[in-house]
């Protein structure tokens, strides 16, 4: 049996420049070629988790099917592979020093002196080496977060070090760095990588591929320049130009032969191409719809590029599935109230109303929903977004006045939307809503039926509050009908209004498990709707 190989891919020079999409794609190129592939990612930050993180900090919390709340490029990873991912695939530095901490604790070190080094870098090679030997990867890529110099990164790099001395030939090095192109001097600049190589050989560490972002193409001169002074071969120096999709990415990487020389240097097969039929037939449609629909994503923000990733993501994959471009406008919902509403929605053919917490922008998305239900435009809304639609119904069809959630206003006149009854006497805040997959059963002849094509699904979910079943009949006499409900908990998960065009709320997060080769089909049917 083939040993695992492992991959590590750092940053230098800026944040931001793509790391996680360049893991995505590297491994979804050796997927293609028959190899067994997964990613992890290690965050430098001290949080246990990004789940008590506000968006603005760390952009949007992820969830997998085990009920894990991490980093968004989790994300990134199963779209591109459209293999689920476990709490297993995002460590963070919290994570390593409370199980250190509890080991100590106790008396596991038997009173040694508790250091960085080897206790901490041992526990991060445990979790590195975790995946790979609990399912059995053909290859474990490891993104590691933030870039080379940072001072909470040093431990990670340092076990990469470790690792790379250990493992020899099954370990390898790719690091991600910037060449900025200077207007004035109408040049590349490769002083960046350079220097961001140099810190990585300080910290022991001698990268075996070396990816560049460019605007530009680079020259077979500037690939001989990097090449010199970072002690790499030509052929690892691999360019990854802007491009306007994710999703060309891999393509990219493929043109530039970053899966061979990868393979290559691990001492293993290249098996056949890659195939990427698929891929490109997905990518083809996205870039050449045959009609485009405007729909208007209410939200508290969406000033941030990364707070709403998933339901970005997912409405490009059912974008393409109906050969359709979804223009996105992004509406912050503090902007909307009844005055304002019908200026600010009026161009919109469906109206998606996001997740999220507390009570800064609910009113707006309120209103937003009563816009969308008067005027029978297409409306899908998503955890907090279907609360809303169920506390909009509730005041103005079913004239309860003071209808609300007691998540906004714990003295609720009609509280139709409650705090779980297990959530009750809950005092921490990580990791412990109602986190993962649970079981959903469909009803027949309904929109979510229809999309689904199956009677028993199952989907994510990240929340405290639900639908107050005590309030169901009242509901459904009025003609908004429970559609999906968990068969264990009787848990309200879908509600729908059947006398209109398109009109379903979900208390899951959809979007979540909508991947290229897998659109989400409630987003699928949204988007057909909208488009009609």
């Amino acid at each position: 049996m083939v040993k695992t190989k492992y991959i590590f891919v750092t940053g230098g020079v800026t944040s931001s420049l793509g790391k996680g999409i360049i893991s995505a794609s590297l491994a979804k190129l050796l997927q293609a070629r028959g190899y067994k592939v997964t990613i992890q990612k290690l965050d430098p930050y001290i949080n246990i988790d990004p789940g008590t993180m506000n968006p603005y900090e760390h952009g949007e919390c992820y969830v997998t099917e085990d009920g894990a709340e991490t980093d968004l490029d989790l994300g990134h990873y199963e779209r591109f592979l459209n293999v689920p991912t476990s709490k297993n695939n995002n460590v963070t530095t919290g994570k390593i020093y409370q199980t250190v901490i509890n080991k100590e604790r106790r008396g596991d070190y038997l009173g040694k002196t508790v250091q960085i080094i080897p206790h901490i870098t041992d526990e991060i090679k445990r979790r590195i080496k975790l995946l790979g030997s609990k399912n059995k990867f053909d290859v474990v890529i490891t993104e590691i977060g933030g870039t080379v110099g940072d001072i909470e990164s040093l431990p990670y790099i340092e076990a990469v070090r470790q690792l790379k001395w250990e493992m020899q030939s099954d370990c390898l090095v790719i690091h991600l760095t910037l060449v900025p192109y200077l207007p004035a001097s109408g040049e590349l600049k490769t002083k960046p990588t350079q220097h961001s190589v140099k810190m990585l050989l300080e910290n022991g560490v001698q990268p075996d591929v070396l990816v560049l972002r460019t605007q530009r193409t680079l020259t077979i001169d500037v690939r001989k320049k990097v090449a010199l002074f970072c002690n790499v071969e030509i052929s690892s120096v691999i360019e990854s130009i802007d491009v306007a999709s994710i999703y060309e990415v891999p393509l990219l990487m493929k043109k530039e032969k970053l899966d061979a020389t990868v393979l290559t240097k691990l001492g293993l097969a290249l098996n056949n191409e890659p195939d990427l039929k698929q891929w490109t037939l997905f990518l083809n449609k996205l870039k050449n719809p045959k009609k485009q629909v405007k729909i208007g994503l209410i939200g508290k923000y969406v000033e941030l590029v990364d707070a709403y990733k998933s339901i970005n993501e997912a409405f490009a994959h059912a974008g393409a599935v109906n050969e359709c471009k979804v223009d996105l406008r992004l509406i912050n919902s503090e902007t909307i109230n009844e005055d304002s509403a019908g200026e600010i929605l009026k161009e919109l053919k469906g109206i998606l109303v996001a997740p999220g917490f507390g009570h800064r922008g609910f009113e707006g998305k309120v209103t937003a929903i009563r816009y969308a239900r008067k005027m029978n435009i297409p409306f899908f809304g998503s955890c907090l977004g279907m609360q809303c639609a169920v506390v909009e119904f509730g005041r103005d069809v079913l004239n309860l006045q003071g209808a609300g959630s007691t998540e906004m206003d714990h003295s609720s006149q009609h509280p139709v939307i409650d705090i779980m009854e297990e959530q009750k006497g809950v005092l921490e805040k990580g990791g412990t809503m109602r986190l993962g997959a649970y079981p959903c059963k469909l009803k027949k002849d309904t929109k979510a039926m229809a999309a689904y094509g199956k009677t028993l699904i199952t989907e994510r979910h990240r929340h405290r509050f639900e639908f107050n079943n005590s309030y169901l009949e009242q509901y459904e006499k009025a003609g908004m009908i429970a559609t999906g409900i968990n068969p264990d908990s009787q848990l309200i998960e879908i509600m729908e209004i059947p006398s209109l065009k398109w009109f379903v709320g979900v208390q899951f997060h959809p979007e979540f498990k909508s991947t290229v080769m897998s659109p989400h089909p409630l987003f699928v049917s949204f988007v057909k709707a909208a488009a009609e």
